[in-house]
């Protein structure tokens, strides 16, 4: 069967205890060829590799004393996920050992990259129907928030977005930081026909609070009165081993009615 069985790609807890750093470090030079991140990857393609080797091979080169591989088993551990590493700022990831500031560009230029993919897969105009493809708008961008942002999707008669989601707030959201005045000024000025509130809870649990179910029967009121429908208010959390679903919409909630 050979060095590696089937040849089947390895977990990152199995690359960290092979790659271990002892008094005279491995070099990734000192492997066989088969457990080399390049080699892993062409052996077994990018979509089977472990996060410690797309990272490596992000990384490129170690430093001394610590190879390439120890350096993102180090990054992957300190931040405990990717999400943690994509919000993280350069100044965070140079506080890892052997990660510089030339690496740290590096891996906030591949994680932006990685955003950027994803909105452009949305569409400049999508249409929006379901709560799914509103939170499909802003996950990426509400995926790296270490603070609450208010947004509004603005839509056009036939439910298309009209331009980029308008941020009309920044904090933990109330009824006195969100005040329909900056949300109308807003949706008058993109002339739209309707619109869709939506913010994100960095906690990861996006469980609407009371305060949330306030402000926006708010804000539906106030939508009757200036003739411009408020659809829906999407919450965008992050999926865990409860739940799939990373969002809650108090539309299909039935916690506020938007009728």
């Amino acid at each position: 069967m050979g060095l590696l069985g089937k040849c089947m790609p390895m977990s990152d807890e199995t690359l960290a205890s092979m790659y271990e750093i002892r008094s005279a470090p491995l070099r990734v030079c000192d492997l066989p060829a088969q457990l080399r991140p390049r080699e892993e990857f062409a052996r077994v393609g990018a979509e089977n590799v472990s996060d410690s080797v797309l990272l490596a091979l992000i990384l490129r080169t170690g430093s001394t004393g610590v190879n390439v591989v120890n350096a993102a088993q180090r990054l992957l551990s300190q931040f405990g996920s990717l999400t943690a590493l994509a919000r993280a700022s350069v100044e965070d990831l140079q506080s890892v050992e052997s990660i510089g500031p030339v690496k740290a560009q590096m891996i906030k230029a591949a994680m932006e990259l990685a955003q950027r993919l994803t909105r452009e897969s949305v569409g400049e105009r999508p249409k929006i129907t379901t709560p799914e493809q509103a939170a499909a708008v802003l996950r990426e961008r509400a995926r790296v928030l270490q603070h609450e942002i208010f947004w509004a999707l603005m839509l056009d008669t036939k439910n298309r977005l009209i331009g980029e989601p308008q941020q009309i707030s920044q904090g933990t959201l109330n009824s006195s930081l969100v005040h329909p005045r900056e949300l109308f000024k807003k949706a008058l000025q993109h002339s739209c026909a309707a619109v869709i509130l939506a913010h994100n809870h960095p906690s990861g649990d996006p469980a609407p609070s009371a305060e949330d179910i306030k402000v926006t029967k708010q804000l539906v009121e106030a939508g009757e009165l200036m003739k411009i429908k408020v659809l829906d208010h999407i919450i965008i959390g992050q999926r865990s081993h409860l739940s799939d679903r990373d969002f809650c919409s108090l539309r299909e909630a039935g916690m506020v009615n938007f009728e």
